[in-house]
């Protein structure tokens, strides 16, 4: 029985070995990342061993697991010291987790807050509006900015324009808000009503955006210089984002920048820049072009195009006093409406048909042969000159005028001395704001002018000419270097920068131009003229048919394209004369801005038609 027992031991202790060494072959295998294929022979030589350690021994191989003594009253309940340990460490766990969570749920709400405080929502003074699309209508009542004044000081007040700049200053920001020609500045520092994050907000808005702002008027402890409504500061309150603009293709603070020397107003325009003599960034012509409603908001182009509004309201009107008639002529037409120009031509339903180039036949047949004997008309004209210079454009506005006459061409002379004046006047007296916010950016001298109107003719000019050693005949057209160069001989001469020249030659007049009286050579014709520039062409017209037809064969223009016209004086037609002036040429001079394309606001040249 001993040496049985003896015998079992030893093989127990011989499998035990084999088993082991087989089973850290096996790890070492595994440790050396070898394929499976290697060792996997060992693995079912180890198997087949403890299978018959099992057989042998009688018991699995590998230590033995304990077993569970069966739990008395003593171990089926913890003792009451140890319950209330566990218990405890249980509720502190509990309660450190809860407060874990709820540090956490802060920290996200307060980033969550800040997040939604930044971007305005569910602000109540600042933030971005939603997109107004009329859903309803409040009380709230929005103040013009350029009525903001030192009397109004203490009132709360809200207003709305285009957020022109900001900038930061230590726990505050200080904004510049503009609607049309006016700004005002705007304060805005951390207190209790002003979080830090409104004033984040506020300097993070583009410019040019459009906002409205809340705040109570104060009076500054000194003028604010950069600033129209220079006496007064808006202490902000609210502040909120009604449209965000995209970035800018150039800095507005660049396109106000006043001009760095006077450039000529003639000769050739290319849209080259110059490099600017003080080093300082400026927006070029072509530039404000592309981006012309950028261009427009500047105050010097606002003040432009609320003189160029004024011109024409001042024509309509001193010409309504006067007993004219405005009338409305068509803009296409089956001819030239007048010879020797280029037209725009086009297909009018398989008829050849052009843009007209101007009113000029059409209101003829209102005036003297339709009997309303004193008409105008505002309206576009289009001309096809491929002229690249400074003061032509393609297409323009037109303030034309016609009207009978009783005997003589000066009656209609008289007329345009008192519209001019009239105009002039009316600009310097209404317009005296925005005068002075052009020259600021485009600095000009006041344009002169006589009562009554310069007169001299054609003749006397070409004198004036030759007297100062310049080379023009009597019967010559004048190149526009002689136009100005004219002007600026009339304005030392006579003092005034406005004048009026008639009596050219009939060879370089419209065929429809009555010839002179008594000069076969001139022409009862003349042009107006606005610092060396011409703004006004006109001329006593034919009334009678025979001679129209005479002279529209003498201009070789083929009758079947005027029919129409000549037959409308076949029925007594009254003596008449008129003129074409250009708006935007008046506008420019009167300014003295160096380019017609600042006096229009979409200039359509040979080389533009967009935007």
């Amino acid at each position: 029985r001993i040496s049985v027992i003896m015998g079992k031991a030893e093989r127990k202790t011989q499998l035990t070995k084999e088993i082991t060494e087989i089973g850290e072959q096996i790890k070492a295998a595994k440790a050396e990342k070898k394929p499976k294929e290697e060792w996997d022979p060992l693995l079912k030589q180890m198997l087949a061993l403890k299978v018959t350690y099992k057989e042998e021994i009688g018991e699995d191989f590998g230590p033995k697991k304990e077993v569970k003594k069966p739990k008395g009253e003593a171990n089926m309940e913890a003792s009451a010291k140890n319950k209330e340990k566990a218990e405890r460490k249980k509720r502190e766990k509990a309660e450190k987790e809860a407060k874990k969570a709820k540090n956490r749920a802060e920290r996200e709400a307060a980033a969550a807050k800040k997040a939604a405080a930044l971007s305005g929502v569910g602000a109540d003074n600042y933030g971005n509006l939603p997109l107004i699309k009329s859903a309803k209508i409040t009380d709230k009542v929005w103040t013009e900015i350029g009525s903001l004044n030192a009397s109004k000081s203490g009132a709360s007040v809200t207003i709305r324009g285009h957020l022109q700049l900001v900038r930061g200053m230590g726990k505050g920001c200080f904004a510049v808000v503009r609607s049309s020609l006016y700004t005002v500045q705007c304060v805005a520092f951390e207190s209790s009503s002003i979080p830090k994050v409104m004033v984040e907000f506020i300097t993070k808005v583009a410019s040019e955006s459009i906002v409205d702002v809340t705040g109570t008027i104060t009076v500054p402890s000194s003028p604010v210089e950069k600033c129209t409504q220079k006496d007064v500061e808006l202490q902000v309150t609210s502040f909120h984002v009604v449209v965000a603009a995209a970035p800018l293709p150039f800095q507005m603070e660049d396109a106000c920048r006043p001009d760095d020397g006077k450039e000529t107003d003639v000769g050739a325009y290319t849209g080259e820049e110059e490099e600017s003599k003080d080093g300082l960034p400026r927006v070029g012509m072509e530039q404000r072009l592309n981006y012309r409603w950028l261009d427009l908001r500047t105050p010097a182009n606002q003040s432009i195009f609320r003189v160029e509004s004024m011109v024409g309201h001042l024509f309509r009107s001193i010409l309504v006093d006067k007993g004219f008639t405005e009338i409305h002529t068509p803009k296409l037409i089956g001819g030239a409406s007048e010879g020797g120009s280029d037209v725009f031509s086009l297909d009018y339903f398989g008829r050849p048909a052009c843009l007209a180039m101007s009113p000029q036949l059409h209101k003829q047949i209102c005036a003297a042969c339709s009997g309303f004997e004193k008409v105008f008309e505002v309206g576009p004209v289009f001309r096809a000159e491929n002229s690249n210079t400074r003061r032509h454009l393609c297409e323009f506005t037109g303030l034309d005028l016609e009207l009978a006459i009783k005997e003589h061409y000066y009656e209609v002379l008289d007329v345009f001395s008192d519209l001019f004046i009239g105009i002039f006047d009316g600009l310097n007296e209404r317009c005296k704001d925005e005068i002075e916010r052009v020259r600021e950016q485009h600095p000009f001298k006041d344009l002169r002018y006589l009562r009554p109107t310069l007169r001299i003719t054609y003749a006397e000019g070409c004198k004036l000419l030759r007297d100062a050693g310049i080379e023009q005949g009597d019967f010559d057209d004048l190149s526009t270097e002689n136009e100005k160069k004219l002007g600026d001989i009339v304005a030392e001469k006579y003092k005034t920068d406005f004048f009026i020249m008639d009596e050219y030659p009939l060879s370089v007049r419209p065929f429809y131009t009555m010839p002179h009286a008594t000069k076969d050579k001139l022409s009862n014709s003349y042009d107006v003229f606005i610092r060396g520039q011409e703004i006004l062409s006109g001329a006593q017209r034919i009334h009678d048919p025979a001679l129209l037809v005479e002279r529209a064969n003498a201009h070789g223009i083929p009758l079947s394209g005027i029919q129409a016209y000549v037959d409308s004086f076949k029925h007594g037609a009254l003596p008449h004369g008129g003129g074409g002036i250009g708006l935007e040429r008046v506008v420019m001079l009167f300014l003295g801005l160096p380019n017609i394309r600042k006096a229009s606001y979409f200039p359509r040249d040979p080389k533009r038609l967009t935007p």
